[in-house]
């Protein structure tokens, strides 16, 4: 049986079968987000045991078969609602970190809003259920690629746009700052760690990730690799600021 909200969007629009098709989706859409909101905030209140289907429709406004017919299964609902707060604090990141100019800022701005949200954790909590349950890992993965591509275009973009150096191919760079994220962070939390903490733990991991120009081109983008890193840095000087 479809839910209400669907039934109710198809009956007002019964009159034109494509407004009505559009309509539906429409609606859908708004309840999935709706399960999505509801279910991401008790999730991190409470954890997946904690948190009952009831509990997760009522917090949405819906039936508790609208979570089944969207989701399948709570577990489905929870990996969802765990990539997508991922891929919203990525997002944020992103901006926070288009305000700066040199390298260090801009990783510390990645770090700061990365490390001021649970949101890493949340995700991490996902990875996990998906060693047990394989039929939920494509959605984790997708999620995975899609920070990583976002976050190649970003830094690419930044180092191009400043003139910086990076130390590392700017692929391996978003790459290994994720996979430093979610390290810190599991480990963070499990020690009851603070956000500033967590950023000044990140900060510390990470290191320096690019040099800025001394040439003044503020179009180049030149890659450095790790062999020849320190060579370069000291032929020419650069600062690491």
């Amino acid at each position: 049986m479809a839910p209400k909200t669907v039934q109710a969007a198809s009956e007002t629009a019964s009159g034109d079968p494509k407004h009505a098709a559009r309509a539906t989706r429409s609606a859908g859409r708004q309840m999935r987000s709706r399960l999505l909101d509801g279910a991401s905030r008790l999730f991190r209140e409470r954890g997946l045991a904690g948190t009952s289907i009831s509990d997760i429709a009522a917090a949405a406004d819906a039936f508790p078969s609208q979570i089944t017919y969207y989701f399948r299964t709570k577990e489905a609902l929870f990996v969802e609602a765990a990539c997508r707060d991922m891929l919203y604090v990525a997002r944020a990141a992103e901006q926070a970190a288009l305000q700066v100019h040199t390298p260090r800022d801009y990783t510390r701005a990645l770090v700061e809003s990365v490390t001021a949200t649970d949101s890493v954790a949340f995700f991490a909590e996902a990875l996990t259920l998906t060693r047990r349950r394989q039929d939920l890992a494509p959605l984790v993965e997708r999620t995975i690629e899609r920070l990583h591509g976002e976050g190649l275009r970003a830094y690419s973009n930044q180092i191009e746009r400043h003139g910086w150096n990076t130390l590392r191919d700017p692929d391996a760079t978003s790459r290994r700052f994720w996979a430093v994220a979610i390290g810190v962070m599991v480990e963070g939390y499990a020690m009851g760690r603070s956000a500033e903490e967590l950023c000044a733990e990140m900060l510390r991991v990470l290191g320096e990730q690019a040099t800025t120009s001394k040439s003044g081109d503020l179009t180049r983008l030149r890659v450095v690799d790790d062999r020849d890193a320190s060579v370069s840095d000291s032929a020419d000087g650069e600062s690491t600021s």
